[in-house]
Parts: structure tokens; sequence; C-alpha cells
């Protein structure tokens, strides 16, 4: 199971890790509400490997069988793995290369609230809510808490679907006398 779990979850993990730092650098082109669904996307896509993994187990290791725990584990490990690449990941990029991310954040939040025509209650509740998070994400465990729920929940979705769907029973034994 181990080699299983960590070829697949590096696989996710690298993929995610190559489609977020390509994303990034494209996020002040395609803006930050075009980066957010872009992200999610990536998420996805990477996690689609949870079920080739457990495919994979499933035929090489269960002999074409799985249960649903089994499937569940499998998946929740590769799930693991890819998350933890794409926080460290995060955190490398967020301390080293994008120090401003939240400065730039909170001006893209702001500037959507005064073009919405917002209060300036509102505007600067915004402004006040941006303060609060760019201390939370200048915390590096707190930002790595928070970019850790950012694509676990997803993987834990993907692992569930494809853990249903990859079932298989052992099937029970044919008894020859009983045909008879």
């Amino acid at each position: 199971m181990k080699k299983t779990v960590l070829t697949f979850g590096l696989i996710s993990g690298f993929f995610m890790i190559a489609m977020m730092t390509l994303s990034l650098a494209l996020s002040e082109r395609i803006g930050f509400g075009h980066s957010l669904v872009l992200g999610y996307t990536i998420l996805i896509l990477g996690f689609l490997l949870v079920f080739f993994g457990i495919r994979s187990y499933r035929e090489n290791i269960g002999g074409g069988r799985i249960s649903f725990g089994r499937a569940l584990a499998v998946g929740i490990l590769i799930t693991l793995i890819a998350s933890v690449c794409y926080v460290v990941t995060w955190e490398i990029i967020y301390f080293k290369f994008m120090p401003d991310f939240a400065d730039k954040y909170a001006a893209y939040m702001i500037g959507k609230a005064r073009a919405a025509g917002e209060s300036a209650q509102k505007i600067q509740a915004i402004a006040d809510e941006m303060k609060s998070m760019k201390a939370t994400l200048n915390n590096p465990l707190l930002n790595a808490a928070f970019s850790f729920i950012e694509p676990f929940p997803i993987g834990l979705i993907v692992t569930l679907i494809s853990a249903a769907i990859l079932r298989k029973k052992p099937s029970p034994p044919v008894n020859d006398a009983v045909a008879a």
C-alpha cells in the first residue's frame, strides 16, 4: 500500500504544485476572482489521481477486490500526501516569493467593494477583515492550517466518491454440490 499511496500522492501533489505556481504567476493577468475558480479546478483535477490510485491498489494489490474501508484509507492517505505538498509549496511561495500577497488581495477586495458601491462602513469592515487575515497569514502555523483546509475537503469528497465507485467485494464461493 505504501508504494501506491506515495506514488499517486506525490504525482497528485506535484501536479497541484506545478499548476498552483503557474496560476499564481498569472494571477495578476487573470485577476483574483478567476484565480479562485482556476485554483479549485486545479485541486479537483489533481485529486482525480485519488481515483486512479485506489483503482491501482484494487487491481495490483487487492486482486481486483477492495472494500469501501480500504479504498477510503488508500484515498485519504493519497489526499494527505498531496495536501501536504500543496501546503509546503504555498508556505514557501508566500513567505519567500509573495510576501505582498495579502496586501494585493486586500486591495482587490476593497476595490471590489468600492466598485459595487458599498458604504464607507462596509468598506472599512472589509479593510479590517483583510488586516486580520494578513496577521493570520503571517503566522506560519496558522497559514499552514488554513492552507491545509483548502485542498483537503476536496480530496476527501473525491476519496468518498472514488471509494464508493471502486469498491468490489469478493465473490461468494460457488458450491458445485448445490448446483447439482
